[in-house]
């Protein structure tokens, strides 16, 4: 039985955290296409590399030379370098995102993963609700960021998450990360199944965060035990899915989950029935993670 004050609260907490932007923003183009958006200090900046952008009041958009992905990749790279000196980007990552009008687009350029944010380019990322059948109920494994981690350090999370490179597919990153991330082997990782995708638009400290996220369930057997083996993970513990709705309003703290991932185990006590069809706030919580639309 989830107490009452429990969904009032979680909704409160979620839909602040995950609000749309409601201030301006500034269009970011490749070929007359969105591929991001920018706040209007952000695009300003970009102005000064007048050899790379040309921006308006309106939009910012690639000057005529750099028309192709090779000249884009090697542009918004050295602009992205001068802003992270700047302090203006989160940790470098060494590790480029595809920027893409849309899935279906071939990559209009790649583009340093530190700065994804600042464009607002839309990212793609995994999750993995990992799941077991206790014999009495259902749990949940929950993880916890590292405090070096760029984003949300220290934080709770989901068992596994991450975001897809450039060049990389949802069904190999689910592989990467369950390994780097919680020691989930090859096998036991190809029984995960695909539940759904999850969109998040909101402004965050270093920009816009405009990702999908492939969510993805992963019945683990009772005797398993998490073992990271990238450092990023440096704790592991496993909730019962009724204790679960508790944990997720924690907005900060040592008990907090990150909002992505709040989404994310929200999701599953939706699909799993753990919060009641029948429930006032049902219909509120399901439109969060985007269900039955």
């Amino acid at each position: 039985m989830i107490e009452d004050r429990i969904l009032p609260a979680l909704h409160a907490r979620l839909s602040t955290a995950l609000a749309p932007p409601t201030a301006p923003l500034v269009r970011f183009e490749a070929d007359g296409v969105l591929v991001g958006e920018l706040t209007e200090p952000r695009a300003r900046r970009l102005a000064a590399f007048a050899e790379v952008f040309d921006v308006d009041a309106r939009r910012v958009t690639f000057v005529r030379g750099c028309a192709s992905i090779e000249a884009r990749t090697s542009a918004t790279d050295l602009v992205a370098r001068t802003l992270s000196a700047e302090g203006a980007l989160s940790a470098w990552r060494d590790e480029r995102y595809e920027v893409r009008a849309h899935d279906a687009a071939p990559p209009a350029f790649l583009l340093e993963r530190a700065a994804a944010r600042y464009f607002g380019i839309r990212t793609r990322a995994v999750h993995v609700n990992g799941l077991v059948d206790t014999g009495t109920g259902t749990a949940m494994w929950i993880a916890r960021r590292s405090p070096t981690k760029a984003i949300d350090p220290g934080m709770l999370d989901n068992l596994v998450g991450g975001g897809i490179a450039a060049g990389a597919t949802v069904a190999q990153t689910l592989a990467k990360e369950a390994w780097e991330e919680a020691g989930i082997d090859a096998a036991t990782v190809s029984s995960a199944k695909l539940a759904g995708t999850i969109h998040v638009r909101r402004l965050q400290r270093d920009g816009l965060q405009h990702e999908t996220i492939h969510v993805h369930d992963l019945w683990l057997p009772s005797e398993f035990v998490p073992a990271n083996q990238d450092g990023e993970a440096v704790e592991h513990r496993r909730v019962a899915l009724a204790a679960l709705p508790a944990l997720l309003v924690h907005d900060e703290g040592p008990e907090a989950l990150t909002a992505d991932a709040s989404l994310v185990a929200l999701d599953a006590l939706l699909r799993l029935g753990v919060i009641d069809v029948d429930d006032p706030l049902h219909p509120w919580l399901a439109a969060l993670c985007g269900q039955g639309r």
